[in-house]
């Protein structure tokens, strides 16, 4: 038992391990890389963009009725209005929600909207009141005089 004792001691004092016991294993609680991620297509980009396609499709269909439809340039819109439509297809309702939050937010930037950068509304707001001025303020009670 004492050389037993002995052993384990001599164990621990050691910086080495003994010889029959296993390596230790020196990434046991060390954290993991995670595994290189793939690229991922920016799909919020390509929505946006069929978003403004869906808006200038509907402003070229404001605008045929004052063109015409027989002139030159009603055809030509005609012709814009059936390229658009191919391009969008099916997806024309999904971005007619989508349209609807776009005009919302752009609306609620314009200035006139209330939707200002806090600069632009500080710029616009009336200076703050200024401080009276020590002329026009009444004389302070001297110490001991009776109050008014």
């Amino acid at each position: 038992m004492v050389n037993t004792d002995q052993r384990i001691m001599d164990m621990i004092r050691s910086p080495k391990a003994a010889p029959d016991a296993p390596p230790p294993d020196m990434d046991a609680g060390a954290p993991m890389a995670a595994p290189m991620a793939t690229p991922e297509p920016k799909m919020g980009s390509k929505e946006a963009a069929l978003v403004n396609l869906a808006m200038a499709l509907d402003l070229i269909e404001q605008s045929l009725p004052a063109i015409g439809s027989e002139s030159a340039e009603g055809k030509m819109a005609i012709a814009a209005l059936r390229s658009l439509s191919g391009v969008l297809g099916a997806k024309k309702a999904a971005t007619n929600e989508l349209q609807q939050a776009e005009i919302m937010q752009l609306l609620g930037s314009l200035p006139q909207a209330g939707g200002a950068s806090p600069e632009a509304k500080a710029m616009g707001a009336p200076p703050p009141p200024m401080p009276p001025s020590p002329e026009s303020m009444p004389p302070a009670p001297l110490p001991g005089a009776p109050a008014p």
